[in-house]
């Protein structure tokens, strides 16, 4: 029995059983009827495929982030090289004829991604940024990887060509609009996508604030460590 695909099965129960161990555990009842078992995974056997504790949890939320980047990458008009996967070694079906994808168009469908599961999310960042042992309780470089990848993954989907300064000025303005716009998401779900596009007509702007890359880093941290502070966790 593949961890793998177990993680695969397990993700559409998050929207119904959270980011927990036993979202996990109940992956077997998702399983062909040829396979599938009559009762959930023991904690044991979580434990053994997945890892003790919270680090099952952070392998299940982990799985679900990259899942993310496929959905991203499924939104029409998105344009990939023939040779090959992008960052989320995923391939979306032929371009639009008709309009290529927009940054806008990719991020809208990242924070569309989120929505069935938003009320889980504070915790699961908290898990996810906490560091197995020891201090501090809050990791900020798990934020800052998950508003690049996702930054990232929208430049490389909408055919990106900016080189050397202006490819990391690019990527950091798209990840600080992303970070701003997922925080104000959980705080206001209803005006998360016109909050989003009053950002990135306004990225020109937002762009020249984070080119540091210090400021750009302090950013994502305050971004994601309010998104923590608003379930009461931290």
């Amino acid at each position: 029995m593949s961890s793998t695909r177990l993680l695969k099965l397990a993700l559409p129960l998050v929207k119904t059983h959270g980011f927990t161990r036993e979202t996990l555990s109940r992956s077997v009842l998702a399983l062909p009827p040829t396979e599938a078992h009559a009762e959930p995974l023991s904690d044991t056997a979580v434990s053994a495929l997945f890892g003790e504790g919270d680090e099952a949890r952070k392998t299940l939320i982990a799985a679900w982030l990259k899942e993310g980047l496929r959905h991203m990458a499924s939104v029409p008009g998105v344009e990939r090289p023939v040779a090959g996967l992008g960052p989320a070694e995923s391939s979306a079906g032929p371009a639009s004829a008709d309009r290529k994808a927009t940054i806008r168009d990719v991020l809208r469908a990242r924070l569309e991604y989120n929505e069935p599961v938003l009320p889980y999310l504070p915790e699961a960042f908290a898990v996810y940024s906490s560091p197995t042992v020891g201090f501090p309780p809050f990791d900020p470089t798990k934020a800052l990887k998950h508003a690049a990848s996702i930054a990232d993954e929208a430049c490389y989907a909408t055919g990106d060509q900016s080189l050397q300064l202006e490819w990391y000025a690019r990527r950091a303005s798209v990840a600080a609009i992303y970070a701003a716009s997922e925080l104000h998401q959980l705080a206001s779900p209803n005006t998360a996508y016109s909050f989003l596009d009053s950002l990135l007509d306004t990225s020109s702007s937002l762009r020249k604030s984070v080119n540091d890359i210090g400021l750009y880093s302090e950013y994502i941290f305050r971004s994601w460590k309010g998104i923590i502070k608003s379930s009461g966790i931290l």
